[in-house]
């Protein structure tokens, strides 16, 4: 087995490879003066398994076309089989036509990676489960919900929990989360009225005097949580919360958290956090490091990966 991180989350790399105790190949990966990207691999990799590790998070289409010249120099090398580790799988959220004479994005880069050399695919949580019926190779979908449901016991100080979902498309990961915790469910009922602007309308369920987290898949704006932790504190939520498994965090999404009544905004370092981030009082990072090496050692070894959230 060899591992080779691309650039988009070095520290996710290096924490996967020392949890697998394997290092990671020499390559080198960089731009011409035109900002071609060109990609050598330092190592032979005749015969491998080879996991190129790379999130398409912010420039994505920089680090898309690193991963697909990437698998491209592997395929090129003769490795026996490429796994494109997707931590966080841009585009994901162009999953269907919004309106007349619109793409469907996820479709095309699942076809731009398959084009390029990749034999299957390991990602985490993906926006919508039918992304993995657009690629033609396996697809391993890993869930963030273990991870966040043993953060979430060890901080509850033996408050009454209420897990919520921000919105209704939410609900079945909202609900996964409060059966591991026998938790309560709450749901967010809102209206869109155009991309990237939510308004809360209604909290359904019981909220009144208890510790209220929300689970989502992708924070990027921060809106709908921040409304949506709003929307619960005025209807008596004595807490709120938010974990979100890619936080995206564009634009002044950091400085709406920081503004908004949320205690904590979790996420996982699917996405290598920004320098706001970091020093933000109240966002943080929790790793699936180990989650995804163990689900990596699964696909070399020929084992079940779905038995990890059995």
């Amino acid at each position: 087995m060899k591992l080779i991180a691309c650039n988009s989350n070095r520290p996710l790399s290096e924490a996967i490879s020392a949890a697998l105790r394997i290092p990671l190949t020499k390559a080198s990966i960089r731009r011409f003066a035109d900002l071609e990207v060109f990609v050598e691999v330092l190592e032979n990799v005749r015969g491998e398994d080879v996991f190129v590790i790379q999130s398409t998070s912010y420039p994505a289409n920089d680090h898309l076309m690193e991963l697909l010249v990437t698998v491209d120099a592997l395929r090129r090398g003769s490795a026996r089989q490429i796994t494109a580790v997707l931590p966080y799988f841009g585009y994901a959220r162009q999953d269907r036509k919004t309106g007349p004479r619109t793409p469907i994005s996820a479709k095309l880069v699942a076809n731009l990676i398959t084009r390029a050399g990749a034999d299957r695919v390991l990602t985490l949580d993906l926006h919508a489960g039918q992304i993995q019926g657009f690629f033609d190779i396996p697809v391993d979908n890993l869930y963030s919900s273990p991870v966040f449901v043993k953060d979430i016991e060890e901080r509850n100080n033996g408050g009454k929990l209420v897990i919520v979902s921000p919105d209704v498309g939410g609900v079945l990961r909202a609900r996964s989360v409060a059966k591991r915790l026998d938790a309560d469910l709450a749901i967010i009922d809102k209206r869109r009225e155009k991309a990237g602007v939510s308004e809360v309308m209604n909290v359904i369920g019981e909220v009144e005097d208890r510790d209220c987290v929300m689970v989502d898949d992708i924070v990027d704006s921060a809106g709908t949580l921040c409304n949506a932790a709003r929307a619960l504190m005025e209807n008596g939520a004595k807490s709120v919360s938010a974990y979100a498994t890619h936080g995206v965090l564009s634009g002044d999404a950091v400085a709406r958290v920081a503004a908004s009544p949320l205690e904590a905004l979790v996420t996982t370092d699917s996405i290598q956090a920004t320098e706001a981030v970091r020093v933000s009082h109240n966002i943080r990072q929790i790793s699936i490091a180990k989650l995804m090496a163990e689900a990596i050692s699964r696909i070399s070894d020929g084992r079940s990966v779905s038995s990890l959230f059995d």
